[in-house]
């Protein structure tokens, strides 16, 4: 399920009379009915090319609900669809879009098990990310482990028993393998877990490698784009024909016609040396291994050309049909699109109208 992007051109692909405009605003306004049809009716108005913010200024609904639950009513209707319990329907129904938009990066098959686990167990939110990174994590390995399952329990319960052999610290060491044991579900899976309540050998991990963070440092850092006209002479006509140019912070991404998009990075050897980089959006809780505590839009830098497997790099692969970014102890059996070469993040700026004066001195 893909996000929308921050300099995707919002077209409007659906025709709503003004009256239908005004009864689904009115519906959000007083929170009518379900979180499902909210969803719903947020989407509507933004393929009819109501903006995020225009209707978070007449419904309430902020952008960043927006978009959990038009993702989270997508995931539910994909449940609907694919015939899931009448229980967990009528539960989800009333409750956990946030829940659903954390199985948004999850297949098909593999959300409405994960949908019937948390409704078997209650969990919330952040349970329900800790399963989809196991789920995630347990369907990049070339083969299922031995003797755990594909069900999410045992997912969950591989996870913490990788995680509890890593462990000296008893204490921690029982709390991982006392979660592993709430969720495991097969009975030979229960008994690997339970075989660490007397086996204290350490099975030491290799640690993943630091991501390449950049950071735009200075306003020499944050080069412009100019659109070039051509070589003189040239006719008038010409001149008038050049676009303005509307620069989109914090990096100074400039479109063009069609979809897509130029963004301008420094000089940086990294990317004089790559073959074919491309930049990227995200969000960087969307990376592995998060940098900052706090999530924030960041850019990312794939070289095309670099797909030889390094255990010290990240790489960009396929995962349901979208870009994932993922570090790899060993060879995957993946395909590699391409190698990460750097995330950059915005250059903090207090007052970002003081960089756009010349600032004169007495002497």
């Amino acid at each position: 399920m893909t996000e929308p992007s921050p300099f995707t051109q919002s077209t409007p692909s659906e025709v709503l009379s003004s009256d239908e405009i005004e009864s689904l605003t009115l519906t959000l306004r007083r929170k009518q009915g379900n979180w499902v049809e909210w969803g719903q009716a947020c989407q509507q108005l933004q393929k009819a090319g109501r903006s995020p913010q225009a209707i978070f200024e007449e419904t309430g609904f902020e952008p960043i609900q927006q978009n959990q639950v038009i993702v989270a009513a997508q995931v539910y209707e994909g449940l609907r669809q694919s015939e899931a319990t009448p229980a967990v329907l009528e539960h989800f129904e009333q409750r956990g879009s946030d829940i659903l938009y954390e199985f948004r990066v999850l297949t098909q098959p593999e959300r409405v098990a994960a949908a019937n686990f948390a409704h078997q167990h209650r969990i919330d939110s952040d349970e329900a990310h800790e399963i989809t990174k196991a789920l995630k994590d347990f369907s990049r390995l070339s083969k299922v482990p031995e003797p755990f399952t594909t069900h999410p329990g045992d997912a969950v319960a591989h996870q913490c028993w990788v995680q509890a052999r890593q462990k000296s610290d008893l204490q921690e060491r029982s709390r991982l393998i006392a979660k592993g044991l709430r969720y495991v579900q097969s009975d030979a899976a229960r008994r690997e877990l339970e075989k660490l309540l007397t086996d204290f050998s350490i099975v030491k991990q290799q640690p993943a490698p630091r991501l390449p963070l950049y950071r735009l440092e200075s306003d020499e850092d944050l080069p412009r784009i100019l659109p070039l006209l051509g070589k003189l002479p040239l006719p008038v006509d010409a001149l008038k024909a050049v676009p303005i140019l509307e620069e989109q912070e914090p990096f100074r991404i400039v479109k063009f016609a069609g979809e897509g998009a130029w963004v301008p990075l420094p000089g940086w050897q990294v990317l004089l040396s790559a073959e074919d980089p491309i930049a990227i959006l995200t969000q960087s809780d969307r990376l592995p291994f998060p940098p900052d505590q706090v999530n924030q839009e960041v850019l990312i830098v794939i070289d095309r050309a670099q797909r030889t497997w390094d255990e010290q790099a990240y790489f960009a692969i396929e995962t349901n049909g979208e870009i994932e970014i993922q570090w790899f102890p060993e060879a995957p059996q993946q395909n590699l699109l391409g190698r990460l070469l750097l995330v950059v993040k915005p250059k903090r700026i207090l007052d970002e109208s003081l960089t756009k004066e010349l600032w004169l001195t007495d002497e």
